[in-house]
């Protein structure tokens, strides 16, 4: 296993930031939830949202705590970095209503089976442009993989290697000339979010749009991940390879106001 976190090392050049959240100094009071939207996992379509997309509705929470009750790396430079067990979240800030479409899978060229990699920042500006949509800010792309409930994975609060096309260790390559271990689109039956989103954790690294680049230490932010043990969770990030880099592990999937 160390073996394989040192291959995340050197094929991760980023930096990397946390999942486990930020402590404020109080708990601000926050309203009663509204009644389940239809746009939920049991509802994946939405005439409000184009077919390839899924309708991203609810209350999001921008400041979450999500305490790590057991991680799953060895003492060392990585003994924080998998979390194996969260437990429940606690939103310590005011919640934002948000309202938009954002698409189901990674994207795809057409007639390709797997999702688009090689992508930049830039690159992924101009492909969501040329159909009508976007790229997806970083709130957008968090609620649409943690939901309401603000779950630290797409899936739930544990670990699970199996659900989406991650913690692969094997046959990895090395930088500049990786191993392509995309799956298709929705392959992954498991890695589905609240909402009915597809692949939010693992298969490729996305580019998103800082909501706040002073926060962030940047505009061009990667979340998810790829397919190598790393964090996954829907509140990680990284930043550091600029608006031109695209390798073998970088995707995009866009969104769309309403």
């Amino acid at each position: 296993m160390q073996r394989s976190l040192t291959l995340v090392a050197l094929l991760s050049t980023g930096a990397l930031s946390g999942a486990c959240g930020t402590v404020s100094a109080e708990i601000v009071p926050e309203p009663p939830l509204p009644p389940a939207v239809e746009s939920r996992v049991d509802n994946l379509a939405s005439p409000a949202c184009p077919p390839e997309m899924v309708l991203v509705e609810g209350r999001y929470c921008p400041d979450v705590e999500q305490p790590c009750k057991r991680w799953m790396d060895p003492k060392g430079r990585y003994e924080h970095f998998r979390c194996a067990e969260y437990g429940e979240s606690v939103c310590r800030s005011a919640r934002k209503a948000m309202r938009f479409c954002i698409d189901r899978t990674e994207h795809a060229a057409p007639g390709d089976a797997l999702p688009r990699n090689f992508v930049s920042f830039a690159d992924g500006q101009e492909i969501c442009r040329a159909v009508g949509k976007r790229l997806c800010k970083e709130s957008e792309w968090q609620f649409a993989c943690e939901g309401e409930d603000m779950l630290p994975y797409p899936y739930g609060h544990r670990r699970d290697a199996t659900a989406c096309n991650t913690d692969v260790t094997e046959n990895l390559g090395r930088i500049g000339r990786l191993v392509d271990h995309r799956t298709a689109p929705g392959e992954k039956a498991a890695c589905r979010s609240p909402f009915g989103v597809m692949d939010l954790a693992g298969n490729l690294e996305e580019w998103v749009e800082a909501d706040d680049p002073a926060r962030t230490g940047a505009r061009e932010v990667m979340k998810g991940s790829w397919w190598i043990p790393s964090r996954h969770a829907c509140r990680s990030f990284q930043i550091g390879h600029g608006a031109r880099y695209g390798g073998g592990e970088t995707g995009v999937r866009c969104c769309k106001g309403l």
